[in-house]
């Protein structure tokens, strides 16, 4: 049998998780496969080769690991966006809406520069709250979004959508029906 070749044959569906009704889509199993994340990585980069990326932003949490694959592969820097408290020092935040009530998201004031080009990175694109969060802080910091990549979409719940919407160069690995 030839080995696999999509990313979706490396991420594990785990049913009823976080609660009864949710089919939750793990990547961890994707990156445990060397191959698995180097598919990944290759073609979350492959829409962007030859263009000019000064940073990757990378969401809370799934977004670092990826984000900062990337990043090396590009040879430039790395800057996280975390959930509220979680950074030390001077930070922006920006809060957004989730089904269940609302989240804040920050990322420090000095790591982004006017005019750089970014590129944000996420594992899984769902209602698209948390990735248009970022988007807000890095273009409150001057810089501009020049592409949002993600391993997995949900396109029920309307994510892809939004980002288009806002005018995003969106691009996704898989999707899956539902949620």
């Amino acid at each position: 049998m030839a080995p696999s070749r999509d990313v979706k044959d490396y991420i594990r569906t785990i049913p009823d998780f976080p609660q009864p009704g949710i089919m939750f889509r793990d990547v961890t199993t994707l990156f445990a496969s060397p191959r698995g994340f180097r598919i990944a990585i290759d073609e979350l980069l492959h829409p962007y080769a030859g263009e000019r990326i000064d940073k990757v932003v990378g969401l809370e949490a799934r977004g670092f690991i990826l984000g900062g694959a990337i990043a090396h592969q590009l040879s430039v820097g790395f800057v996280p966006i975390r959930k509220q408290g979680k950074l030390p020092g001077r930070t922006i935040s920006q809060a957004y809406t989730l089904e269940y009530g609302e989240a804040v998201m920050e990322m420090h004031d000095d790591v982004l520069q006017a005019g750089e080009k970014i590129l944000v990175v996420d594992d899984l694109l769902a209602t698209g709250g948390t990735a248009a969060a970022g988007i807000s802080l890095i273009e409150r910091a001057g810089a501009e979004v020049v592409g949002c990549a993600f391993i997995i979409d949900l396109p029920a719940l309307g994510g892809h959508a939004k980002l288009d919407t806002l005018g995003m160069n969106v691009h996704v690995l898989c999707e899956y029906e539902g949620d």
